[in-house]
């Protein structure tokens, strides 16, 4: 890990985090993103002290012994587990840091309809994890759309969807400001519990949240493919308790994850409903950007394309969207309130 060459006064690099249900990243200025990591922790359930963060937590995950549970602090895009996010938190900044002490100014994202309560939750984790007061608060769409490089600040329509792993955000963006949002907690992880639920129903297999994700990364799909795939899928057998292997196909799981699917296209569907007339006539103009990894779900645009007739294009690099507009705001950190979310 690199280390950092200049601190400002007390406080240590500026630092943006995207803390995402499913991914942690961190963007420290001046460097990029310089940790990508699971937004996972192991713990010792009889002493409750943490054994591995991140990427080596994730591993454990279907595969620990009683006295260990693999947890993700986080759910559907808001903090379920406080003590254990201030944990992850803490050895996330840690990990970036080359100063022990150092309290680095700090932006997190929040989905666009969280409470106060959940904002104020999220602002206390990152104090406590070490970061200077105030902790900057920025909705995640208007990170998103930054990193997707769409001018905000134009008086026109852009209209973003970020599909993370808990929450997907839908916002048209105006003049600095969200104009009409939808925050619907369908993503990523309800898709693989679509499959984990598909695949016991008809082949009364358990699947391992590991195994489902593999499967919809390799065969999830929103609308019809040229050439429909197969693979075989291990899990246990419901029945004999025994390891199964069986064979599924793309059109299974699309039929699989048409519920959270369409509860997705439909959040898009009602925000463009709530638009002003002058700004969908530019989002029809500009089209609609997908950010997120729910944007690399095969076909999902074509699906979007073809229930609102509105131009779809995914942003250059949907998975590290988020953190870098909200790394991008940090250059003018002192004026970031405009974007920021309000927690009066």
């Amino acid at each position: 890990m690199a280390r950092f060459s200049s601190f400002s006064g007390m406080f240590g690099q500026d630092m943006a985090i995207d803390l995402g249900t499913a991914n942690t990243l961190v963007y420290v200025r001046g460097e990029g993103i310089v940790l990508r990591e699971p937004s996972v922790v192991a713990v010792n359930t009889v002493t409750n002290q943490p054994l591995a963060v991140g990427t080596e937590a994730k591993r454990m995950i279907g595969r620990t012994p009683a006295h260990i549970q693999a947890v993700r602090p986080l759910k559907d895009g808001v903090i379920n587990d406080f003590d254990m996010c201030e944990k992850m938190l803490a050895y996330f900044i840690r990990k970036v840091h080359s100063r022990r002490f150092a309290r680095p100014r700090m932006v997190i994202c929040v989905p666009v309809g969280i409470t106060g309560v959940e904002q104020r939750a999220v602002q206390e984790a990152a104090e406590h994890a070490g970061a200077a007061t105030p902790v900057h608060i920025i909705e995640e769409p208007m990170a998103a759309a930054i990193g997707a490089g769409l001018p905000v600040q134009a008086p026109r329509g852009n209209m973003i969807v970020d599909i993370g792993g808990g929450t997907t955000e839908v916002a048209v963006i105006s003049l600095g400001g969200v104009v009409a949002s939808q925050s619907v907690r369908v993503a990523g992880d309800e898709l693989d519990d679509a499959i984990i639920q598909f695949v016991k129903k008809e082949y009364s297999l358990a699947l391992g949240e590991r195994t489902a994700e593999e499967v919809k990364m390799y065969l999830g799909s929103a609308w019809p493919l040229i050439e429909e795939l197969q693979a075989e899928v291990r899990g246990r057998d419901l029945v004999t308790g025994l390891p199964k292997t069986i064979v599924t196909s793309t059109e299974e799981i699309r039929e699989a994850i048409e519920e959270p699917v369409a509860a997705i296209v439909d959040a898009v569907k009602f925000t463009l409903d709530k638009t002003p007339p002058e700004l969908a006539a530019d989002i029809m103009e500009q089209g609609i950007v997908l950010a997120g990894g729910g944007a690399l779900l095969s076909g999902l645009d074509t699906r979007i394309h073809h229930e609102t007739g509105m131009p779809i294009r995914i942003a250059d690099n949907p998975l590290d969207a988020v953190a870098l507009g909200s790394g991008r705001s940090l250059d003018s950190i002192e004026a970031l309130s405009r974007y920021s979310a309000s927690l009066d």
